[in-house]
């Protein structure tokens, strides 16, 4: 029968020493969806008890600490721990006016310093929602490149609704602008030339009065 090297019970995974250190380095400024991949330098300590000193380069992840092996001894290690977060991405290019599907997007991590504050960060906020400017597969979307479905087109024929308690009435209009589910537009109302701003229900229909 072969003895095989049992490794103490206290010891850690480097990597997973390393990753504590990082989450505690960066503190509130990580995001909650945050993970780190670290990378060990070759020919390091795969396990030890904990890290005593540590060092970090928050930009390019590079690090440098002193681990505590089981014996005892100090080793010093150094290697990569980037700072990664899930990212919803095209799938494919798609051009302004389409509609984003769930089959349109996938999840990718990407490291935290290539994503930028306007990029948007789950599928969520990208699922139903119109293209405004054009998106390439496998990049960061950013919020601005993307709205609510528009539902009213500039220079389109709508039926306007008025509501003042039990009063209803309806009237010919011609939109001046776009205009996506619930937004405020401005609309001409063709009998009496009046300009007037609704919000848009869809359909054709902007409700004014509210």
């Amino acid at each position: 029968m072969i003895a095989l090297p049992v490794r103490p019970a206290f010891a850690v995974a480097t990597t997973e020493l390393v990753i504590e250190r990082a989450v505690t380095e960066f503190g509130a400024a990580m995001p909650g969806s945050g993970q780190f991949d670290v990378r060990l330098a070759e020919d390091l300590p795969q396990d030890g008890e904990f890290i005593s000193d540590f060092w970090i380069d928050k930009k390019s992840g590079q690090f440098i600490a002193n681990l505590i092996t089981s014996k005892g001894d100090t080793k010093r290690i150094w290697g990569v721990a980037v700072l990664t977060v899930p990212i919803p991405v095209p799938t494919r290019r798609m051009l302004p006016d389409e509609i984003i599907g769930e089959m349109d997007i996938k999840i990718i991590k990407m490291p935290w310093q290539r994503v930028n504050a306007y990029a948007v960060l789950t599928a969520d906020e990208l699922i139903g929602k119109q293209v405004r400017r054009m998106l390439n597969q496998g990049r960061p979307v950013q919020l601005q490149s993307v709205i609510p479905p528009i539902v009213i087109k500039r220079g389109q024929k709508v039926t306007i609704q008025y509501y003042q308690g039990p009063l209803y009435l309806t009237a010919e209009g011609k939109a001046i602008a776009d205009a996506y589910l619930g937004q405020e537009v401005r609309v001409v109302n063709l009998a009496s030339r009046m300009t007037i701003v609704g919000i848009a229900l869809g359909d054709g229909k902007v409700e004014a009065g509210y």
